[in-house]
């Protein structure tokens, strides 16, 4: 989710789900120590619970990393092990470090060294061949025995890191809920929580006769209303109207702007608001002619 789930795109998304525990887009370590690590991560309070997800091989970098992070108060540190980008395997992290169990259990129990919040993984069910459920034991196993990490986000696909794009990653290898079922039953006292291919409500609301967990991207970025209906499955939540939320983000904008933040880099993450709903296309063009104005005022369009 890397350049979508930003701190404005978080803030929308709370609007929407008191509830829903969010996850900031994947930051590698390096970008934190040697860049600007304020504008990585700082964050709205009112996103808490988040998730602050890291990119990075190194565990004395990944240490580094969430020293600076924890005087942010994120909620929980998680390790990406399963982004398959050529960007992220010439780096040497993301789903490539599936082959590198211990290198990744380094990572987990220097990361622990760090921090009194949670330290978790998320990854794929396999990379390229070695995709057998044995290997992805051997994975998660091997990470458990040598940091005691027991929260692992699955991706119920594997991953070719050869001959597919990112997106094409997202698509084609085949869904495999069931294997992160069985991750469960043979793991019992982990918390597993499943990620890939989630839509329906029904759907969703069905994993937690087998998990502990459902992690949702492109679909509540999309159609981010259906945060809004998910909220009110699980927590019996009162929908709320798409006005309302509007209104409160013209409030966020306004505030952002007297930080000389131009209002597209907000308005970007709401096209999708008024999904399936009528007028949802002239939305969308309100929202693109708002910003093409580039300036800090294209308010008045939006609120139209």
């Amino acid at each position: 989710m890397m350049d979508w789930t930003d701190r404005h795109c978080r803030f929308f998304h709370r609007l929407l789900s008191p509830h829903v525990f969010l996850y900031t887009e994947m930051v590698h370590a390096n970008a934190i120590i040697h860049g600007d690590a304020q504008r990585h991560l700082q964050f709205s309070p009112q996103e808490h619970k988040l998730a602050l997800q890291l990119g990075g091989s190194d565990p004395e970098m990944l240490a580094r990393a969430i020293n600076i992070a924890d005087t942010f108060h994120y909620d929980e540190y998680n390790l990406n092990c399963g982004c398959p980008s050529d960007r992220v395997q010439s780096g040497q992290f993301g789903a490539c470090l599936m082959d590198e169990p211990d290198r990744v259990a380094d990572c987990i129990a220097a990361m622990q060294d760090a921090t009194t919040k949670p330290v978790t993984v998320k990854t794929r069910l396999g990379i390229d061949d070695r995709d057998s459920y044995e290997f992805l034991v051997k994975f998660i196993t091997t990470i458990h025995e040598r940091s005691g990490c027991s929260i692992f986000y699955l991706h119920a696909r594997k991953a070719w890191l050869k001959g597919l794009s990112p997106k094409e990653n997202r698509t084609i290898p085949a869904l495999d809920w069931e294997r992160v079922y069985q991750v469960k039953k043979d793991f019992p006292h982990f918390e597993i929580i499943i990620n890939g291919g989630f839509e329906k409500t029904d759907e969703i609301m069905a994993q937690f006769d087998h998990v502990d967990g459902v992690m949702i991207g492109r679909r509540a970025y999309h159609v981010p209303y259906d945060l809004a209906h998910w909220e009110q499955a699980l927590y019996g939540t009162a929908l709320p109207s798409r006005a309302d939320i509007v209104k409160q983000m013209i409030a966020y904008i306004e505030r952002e702007q007297a930080k000389d933040v131009f209002a597209k880099h907000v308005t970007r993450h709401m096209m999708g608001l008024f999904h399936a709903q009528p007028l949802a296309t002239a939305w969308k063009h309100a929202l693109h002619d708002a910003a093409q104005t580039n300036s800090t005022a294209p308010l008045e369009l939006f609120a139209e």
